[in-house]
């Protein structure tokens, strides 16, 4: 059984007060965790880190807190606030076409793809450029992961320049737990990692990180990471050259078999400091 998180002041972000509604109406109606959990069709586990500001909660999870309850509607109007202060207006939207992906192709040049960071490397990768709400952007960062746990999850391919292993973001231990992180996510049948090694001196993905999404019943989509804000492409010749370049990176790097070999001498060196 989840152990029942205190939550943060309601008043520090939309998120919190999400949380704290949730709480409050859920005591009020004299249920446990667990069984508000069973009532709206999820686990205790994410009724726990709701109430605590650390998941973003999805439409399908307000609706069915709204009849849990009988809440007339409460947070499902909530839940548009939420998304609005979790994730920065930029991104949203490429938020939501992710969620519909049914395959997601991603390179990374410098850090481990947000999809597979861990919440202690997350943190302090976000803490770096000061943000207002970090908590509120970390628990964004790791409720996109979700679709990789769904049922009917994509597929999803990650090729990372060796310089991501490298940089060891929040030291030792964090690095380990990281990148024991990627060998897990690494052995689950509809994901692939490669590395490409440090050998390689010039490849498509120096300029910079990118992602491809392909949707069931729509146009494939770029999206290309930037310094302040990335932006989301839908013209077909730039989704082409880029799919073109990712086919190129994937040439390059190491099989998934030899990545995962690298990926763990890199985590024994960070277990042994």
């Amino acid at each position: 059984m989840a152990v029942e998180i205190e939550g943060p002041d309601p008043s520090s972000s939309m998120l919190a007060f999400f949380g704290s509604e949730l709480r409050r109406i859920r005591t009020e109606a004299g249920l446990r965790q667990c069984e508000a959990a069973k009532r709206a069709h999820t686990t205790q586990s994410m009724i726990s880190k709701v109430e605590a500001a650390r998941r973003v909660p999805s439409e399908e999870l307000s609706k069915d807190l709204d009849s849990a309850f009988g809440s007339g509607g409460h947070f499902t109007r909530l839940h548009p606030l939420v998304l609005r202060y979790a994730y920065p207006s930029w991104f949203l939207p490429y938020v939501e076409l992710e969620r519909e992906a049914i395959s997601i192709r991603t390179f990374e040049s410098q850090v481990i793809p947000g999809l597979l960071q861990t919440e202690d490397y997350a943190r302090p990768l976000l803490a770096g450029a000061r943000p207002d709400h970090l908590d509120d952007l970390v628990a964004a960062r790791l409720s996109r992961q979700e679709i990789l746990d769904a049922e009917e999850r994509p597929r999803a391919w990650f090729v990372l320049d060796e310089q991501v292993l490298r940089r060891p973001i929040g030291g030792n231990a964090v690095m380990s737990r990281q990148l024991g992180r990627l060998l897990d996510a690494g052995r689950e049948p509809r994901t692939v990692i490669q590395v490409v090694p440090e050998r390689v001196t010039a490849h498509p993905g120096v300029e910079g990180a990118f992602t491809m999404l392909t949707l069931d019943d729509g146009p494939k989509v770029l999206y290309v990471d930037g310094f302040r804000k990335g932006r989301i492409e839908l013209d077909a010749s730039e989704v082409t050259e880029a799919a073109h370049a990712y086919d190129l990176l994937r040439a390059v790097a190491l099989s998934h078999e030899d990545s995962a070999e690298l990926i763990g001498t890199y985590l024994k060196r960070y277990q042994d400091g």
